[in-house]
Order: C-alpha cells, then structure tokens, then sequence
C-alpha cells in the first residue's frame, strides 16, 4: 500500500546519490525505510504504531538513530538546501540568515525541560536559522528556560562553522544587548535587531516572516505539535527530517 508521505520516483533519485549503500542486496529495501520515517513524522505516530506495510518498526528506528548520530540527517538536510537553491538561480549557500525560537510542550517521557516564564510553557525552545526562502539551514533544541541570547552564541558559531558566505543576520528583540558585539568581534557578523511594533495593531515585520512562516509550516508534521522526544538530539532530528521533506516537494 503507497502512503501520501512515500517518496516518488523522482524524489528517491535525488536521496539516492548521497545515501551509502542503496545498491546493497538487503531484505528491506532502505527506500522502504525512509518512507517509514517520513510516516512517522508527518502522522505523529508512535515508532512500533508504524503500518505494516514498512519494515519492522526495530528497523526503521535502527537507520533512523544511526543517520541521527552519523549526522547524515544534517548533510541531506544542508544538500538538498543547497540544490534548492541553486534550483532558483542563487548561490549554493547564504549570506543572510534569519533566527527566532519558538516555546513547545514536552511529554511526560522524560528528558530536559524548563519553564518559558514569558510564554507560559513548560517545556523546550526551538531555536532555528532560515535563508530568505525559509530553508532550515541550522537548528538548536534546548531547555526552554533558557533565553534567546544564552544560546544564540553557539548557533552563531555553528553558522560560522558550516556557512562559508553569511555575513548578516536578524532576529527580533530577543536577541538585543552585548550579543551584537559579540556576533561582529568574534565572528565577523552584523547582527540586525529588528524591535516589534509597540503599537497594537500587527504589521509584518520586514524579513522576519520568514522565520515565522517556516515555523508555521512545523504544524503540518504533528510530530512537531508537541515535542515527544526524550532526546534534544532526536527532537532536532525531527525538525530536519520535517525541513527535507519539504525540500523534496520541489523534485
């Protein structure tokens, strides 16, 4: 039986050039794998809930925390970014980018956690960089007591690291203080604080409804309506497992 989320001809042609041995005689075929997962993170459902028309829930897990630790989530994630991109006539990488967290509740599973006293979420923050497209180019999950500018230092220094082009970044109030000094001493980026309007009617923030609107895609993966992982790691999997799905729909 073929599910909405099983990846077509064309789609499994472009994983298929950078994911290791696809060609290798196996009893369950690893496109057969991908499409359980992407099941899973577009339905919400639990990993041994997967139908039975996907391989052995055991299995499908096994690739998935292994592509997890071997960050070959990351690299699929960062590629297909950058064929989007070159898709539209841009460069392969970014010189901009756009930052904002977004609150979400846990489950009773377990793991860290902490209280968003400004929103009023038990839980953990989401904390993602988009190019002006609304690509997911990085992605930090920590505790959600943890303030914007606490971690936005080793966001920006994973950028440095992997971003070769950036030179700008915006983000919203949350960011504000010694972080833009921080951002263009140590790491040779502008920093741009865009403040929200004190008055009460809403206006579109210039260039960050980008960020907002990536973030309003995460409610159509009901894996993302909660955060059900035990695991920062896996939650952040989840994240771009959701954002290479969305890069396919353009092949």
């Amino acid at each position: 039986m073929n599910y909405l989320t099983d990846l077509t001809d064309a789609q499994w042609q472009m994983l298929e050039k950078i994911i290791p041995e696809t060609n290798r005689k196996r009893k369950y075929p690893i496109r057969s794998i991908i499409n359980g997962i992407f099941y899973l993170v577009k339905t919400g459902c639990q990993w041994r809930m997967l139908p039975k028309d996907y391989p052995k829930w055991q299995l499908v897990y096994y690739y998935f925390r292994k592509w997890r630790d071997d960050e070959l989530i990351d690299y699929i994630n960062q590629w297909l970014i950058e064929e989007r991109r070159v898709l539209k006539g841009r460069e392969r990488q970014p010189s901009l980018v756009i930052v904002d967290c977004q609150s979400v509740k846990t489950t009773m599973l377990g793991g860290i956690r902490g209280y968003d006293g400004n929103k009023k979420i038990n839980g953990r923050k989401r904390h993602i960089a988009v190019d002006t497209q609304g690509n997911i180019i990085e992605c930090l999950v920590h505790s959600a007591n943890q303030h914007e500018s606490q971690t936005a230092e080793l966001l920006i220094r994973k950028l440095r690291e992997e971003q070769f082009r950036l030179k700008k970044m915006i983000a919203d109030g949350g960011y504000r203080g010694e972080l833009t000094d921080i951002a263009k001493r140590k790491y040779q980026l502008d920093l741009e604080v865009i403040k929200r309007n004190e008055e009460k009617e809403f206006t579109v923030q210039p260039k960050r409804w980008v960020v907002e609107r990536t973030i309003a895609w995460f409610n159509g993966y009901r894996r993302l309506s909660k955060d059900f992982e035990r695991f920062l790691e896996t939650a952040r999997a989840m994240i771009f497992l959701s954002s290479i799905q969305l890069s396919l729909n353009d092949f």
